[in-house]
């Protein structure tokens, strides 16, 4: 039987000099798996990974058996589309800030050594496919795992959209826009501008306006079976940009219709740790927890 094989994505910003990478393949070829180092960004500076020779990633992700990322949540963003499309589960090493899509911290380390039978849960964690249409024609796709970002440009202003769930009215904004959210994202952008958390495990989307005007809709919590059309309203020129987690933004015009609904496509994350969501967002977020300042 083939050694099975683990790439592994540091990111050079946060795993400098690649100690944590270094670390992390000496514990993985003890216990006999074959390891090859691949930038989880395009464009990286000559030297970035120190001496390893890194391989590209889009070739590497052939017969890969796991993605292993160093860096914070972001990095885990940045992959999660290549993840999901190739069907490869992840397991991140949290080197960033919060990290609630990470599995372990750098200082756990010696928990990769539970990889050794091959034997650990996944958690299914479902995403987004956004599409916009214009004149009747798809011109955009995407898919994301945290959100869908509908919002002003650069210049603040109020912007008017009309939400309907499969056809049907579901809200009007007058505000900087809208989030809408998987579960895995409601602790991202949508916790931030006011709404709620969702276990991530969960089957839901959240919809959830950024400063709105009209302070009787807050955000809701619906089914994912419903499809999602967000269109523009009285917004004249002024510029209105949709957002896919980290990707580029992208312009909308007056006549656009926003598509979002759940995608067939799920990323997997491997859980090594014995600690339920609802610990770790207390240990991070509440008072008294591992971000509160003394």
């Amino acid at each position: 039987m083939s050694a099975k094989k683990i790439i592994l994505c540091p990111n050079p910003n946060r795993d400098q000099g690649m100690t944590a990478t270094r670390a992390a393949e000496k514990i993985l070829r003890e216990l006999g798996f074959h390891t090859v180092v691949c930038s989880p960004f395009r464009d990286q500076k000559e030297g970035a990974f120190a001496d390893y020779d890194v391989r590209p990633l889009p070739q590497e992700l052939k017969g890969a058996d796991l993605l292993m990322t160093f860096g914070g949540d972001g990095t885990i963003l940045h992959l999660a589309k290549l993840a999901a499309l190739h069907k490869i589960p992840v397991l991140g090493i949290n080197m960033g800030g919060l990290g609630f899509v990470a599995e372990l911290e750098v200082s756990e380390l010696e928990a990769l050594r539970k990889l050794k039978d091959w034997e650990f849960e996944t958690e299914q964690r479902m995403m987004l496919d956004v599409s916009v249409f214009r004149d009747g024609r798809q011109i955009y796709t995407n898919l994301g795992l945290n959100e869908a970002v509908i919002r002003e440009g650069p210049i603040s202003h109020v912007i008017h959209l009309k939400i309907s769930s499969d056809g049907r009215h579901l809200a009007d904004i007058a505000g900087d826009g809208v989030i809408v959210a998987t579960p895995t994202g409601s602790t991202a952008y949508s916790l931030s501008a006011g709404g709620p958390v969702v276990e991530p495990v969960a089957q839901t989307l959240v919809v959830c306006p950024i400063c709105i005007h009209n302070m009787r809709f807050s955000s809701y919590v619906l089914s994912p079976e419903h499809v999602l059309t967000v269109e523009l309203e009285r917004n004249g020129r002024k510029p209105v940009y949709l957002f896919v987690d980290e990707s580029r933004a992208f312009a909308l015009r007056s006549d656009d219709k926003v598509q979002v609904r759940r995608s067939k496509y799920t990323l997997r994350l491997v859980r090594l740790s014995e600690k339920s969501f609802c610990e770790i967002f207390a240990q991070k977020m509440l008072p008294g927890g591992l971000n509160d300042e003394k």
